[in-house]
């Protein structure tokens, strides 16, 4: 009797006591009706009494979401698929709330999914996914509150076209890209045209400044030669009047007269055979006189 009453006391002991793994929930019945929940760790219940009704997971599950067939706004069938990331945060409600929570989100997501895609055309659905994520969690997490889960986010995994509308969007990429390609070259021609336009531009500007500079400068020089030249006439002239004050100064101007005037008639009589000559030509001394005459009379003047 005392080793069957052990016997049945250890077997007790062993049906109470339950190990329960981190981020998971029991959820404990006695006599039909919801107790308690036990938490990680040990735990104990009383055999016969109570028992382990539903066993749930509180870390985040990914849910694949099997393909489907979804029509566009423009009409196009596409398949789709996805797959949802959730996460039971109260084990009461997940299992009293709903018989199977991850079937309901899988319907859910789905017909979620199919309202959504047929907002929109063909063209929009690829960039438009993450909207649609946004949209299908948003519509879900409202319905799984009841269900004691979070719906954390949904990604679609692909969605694929018909063959038939692949080869139409093949054809309009390509295109597009030969449509850009003729652009691009076109605006490449026009830059061209406007870069040389602009280079003769500049050039014809650059050698109109250059001969303007030219024509300057050598203005500047003439006009720089006119006034040496002139300063070193009126040099010279200086020079010939003092040396005229001096003393036979003017015996040296009448020498220099009669050279003139020598060499201005033999001059002359080499270039014709036909002259003029004054009255008194034979009078040299005369004629150096009346020469002489006009340059006192000229410098009394000055």
């Amino acid at each position: 009797m005392f080793v069957f009453i052990a016997i049945v006391a250890v077997v007790f002991i062993f049906m109470g006591v339950k190990v329960v793994p981190q981020q998971t929930a029991y959820v404990i019945e006695r006599l039909g009706k919801y107790h308690s929940v036990l938490q990680p760790g040990i735990n104990y219940i009383i055999p016969f009494f109570d028992r382990v009704a539903y066993v749930h997971s509180l870390k985040e599950q990914a849910l694949d979401i099997p393909e489907q067939v979804c029509i566009t706004k423009d009409n196009v069938r596409v398949q789709v698929d996805g797959v949802i990331f959730v996460q039971v945060i109260d084990a009461v409600k997940a299992s009293y709330g709903i018989s199977n929570y991850v079937f309901a989100l899988t319907q859910l997501s789905q017909t979620t999914m199919r309202s959504e895609i047929g907002k929109i055309d063909l063209d929009r659905t690829f960039e438009e996914r993450m909207a649609i994520n946004k949209a299908v969690v948003s519509a879900i997490d409202e319905a799984a509150v009841t269900w004691g889960v979070k719906v954390l986010r949904y990604e679609i995994k692909n969605i694929t076209p018909p063959e038939t509308v692949l080869h139409a969007m093949e054809k309009q990429m390509q295109a597009e890209r030969e449509k850009r390609a003729v652009i691009l070259q076109s605006e490449g021609k026009k830059q061209s045209a406007i870069n040389i336009a602009d280079g003769e531009k500049q050039k014809l500007i650059l050698e109109s400044e250059g001969s303007r500079q030219r024509q300057v400068n050598e203005a500047e020089g003439q006009a720089e030669a006119i006034r040496a030249v002139a300063k070193a006439s009126a040099d010279g002239i200086r020079a010939i009047a003092e040396a005229i004050k001096s003393e036979r100064g003017m015996d040296a101007v009448q020498l220099k007269v009669a050279e003139k005037l020598i060499e201005q008639f033999g001059g002359l009589a080499k270039s014709t055979n036909t002259m003029i000559l004054p009255a008194n030509f034979a009078d040299m001394s005369s004629m150096i006189a009346t020469a002489m005459s006009v340059v006192k009379k000229t410098g009394e003047q000055k």
